[in-house]
């Protein structure tokens, strides 16, 4: 066999692999990643930001309850279909967690409103003019942060500034929560004990931050920004001090949001969709970005996509033990948002 022909039969070999790579289905791209897709909630109009208890045996999510037009937060065991509710039934309603031992859960809510009537009612002739709104989120001034036992008694307030207090979680070792509020005016990330005393500012910069979450090892704050762009959300990691704040995305034709991070530390993970066209051409999907934390810094590395499909998929979260992987999406049969969860992959 001349040189020449084992040249052309390598170069063959090559294109056909990758011709057959670059043809692979959605679900054999996730399937890299992702095992034993399925969906866990069911019987809910929309469910979605789900947070898994510190055993990985229960949920805790927002949902629609059928006739009404807020969402509520719902607690469910995973090998269970059954919502429990949790919440006071009225009044908006996010950003449930769970405490470190499980005992309590978190979540915002605007059951408070002096004119919640009103507020309902504008809700529901809204949504009789018809249609379904592409997802959005109001800051709702009555919005402020609860903790109630996990069988939703025992109801305490734990934020009452004026404005938008929500988006809040835990700490790893219980001892703090960190939130968004815009009682300084303008949406920025604070943080508070767990009983909600001695609150702190740690970001002071025009734009929303919001979505923030500790680090395992509890010395950063992952959020996402629009501080660069109006609307075009980045992700960022700050020091739970303040003092150092790092961008990690920095495509401005792309939003990038609701980044949460593995157990391991070493890589995170968040939604992000290319806005170049605007948002109607805009396609939501997860990816993973590691991380190198040392010197007072972090630093972002290797990025994959993890989804494929034509679906939007947000609002990712990892069990407590780093094997399962959670998020909101719309790749149900009726295309309503729903959660879904599956076995991951990735031995880190």
């Amino acid at each position: 066999m001349t040189d020449l022909v084992r040249v052309l039969i390598v170069t063959l070999l090559a294109l056909t692999t990758t011709t057959l790579e670059a043809d692979d289905s959605p679900a054999e791209k996730e399937a890299k990643h992702l095992a034993n897709v399925r969906q866990v909630t069911e019987g809910l109009p929309r469910a979605g930001e789900g947070y898994f208890s510190p055993d990985g045996r229960s949920i805790v999510y927002q949902a629609y309850p059928v006739g009404y037009p807020f969402y509520q937060i719902y607690k469910q065991k995973l090998d269970s279909k059954v919502p429990v509710r949790i919440s006071t039934g009225r009044g908006r309603t996010t950003c449930s967690y769970f405490s470190v031992d499980g005992k309590k859960i978190l979540f915002a809510s605007g059951h408070t409103d002096p004119h919640i009537d009103r507020t309902e009612l504008a809700a529901r002739e809204l949504a009789a003019k018809g249609g379904r709104r592409r997802y959005q989120w109001d800051f709702d001034q009555h919005m402020d942060i609860y903790v109630v036992d996990v069988n939703g008694t025992k109801m305490r307030r734990l934020t009452d500034a004026p404005g938008y207090d929500a988006e809040g979680s835990y700490s790893p070792d219980g001892k703090q929560i960190v939130f968004t509020s815009t009682r300084d005016g303008d949406p920025d990330i604070f943080i508070m004990d767990a009983d909600g005393s001695n609150v702190r500012q740690i970001t002071n910069v025009d734009g929303y931050d919001g979505g923030p979450f500790f680090s395992p090892d509890n010395k950063w704050i992952i959020y996402r920004s629009d501080r660069k762009k109006e609307h075009m959300l980045q992700l960022f990691a700050v020091s739970v001090d303040g003092k150092t704040d790092v961008q990690l995305t920095d495509n401005l034709n792309q939003v990038n949001w609701c980044p949460y991070f593995h157990p391991s530390g070493k890589y995170l993970i968040w939604s992000g969709a290319d806005y170049s066209r605007g948002p109607r051409g805009a396609h939501f999907n997860l990816f993973t970005m590691e991380l190198k934390i040392g010197d007072g810094t972090v630093k972002g590395g290797d990025v994959q996509q993890i989804t494929f499909d034509s679906a939007a998929d947000v609002l990712p979260v990892f069990s407590p033990d780093g094997k399962k992987l959670m998020w909101t999406s719309t790749r149900s049969e009726d295309e309503t948002s729903q959660l879904w969860i599956a076995d991951w992959l990735r031995e880190k």
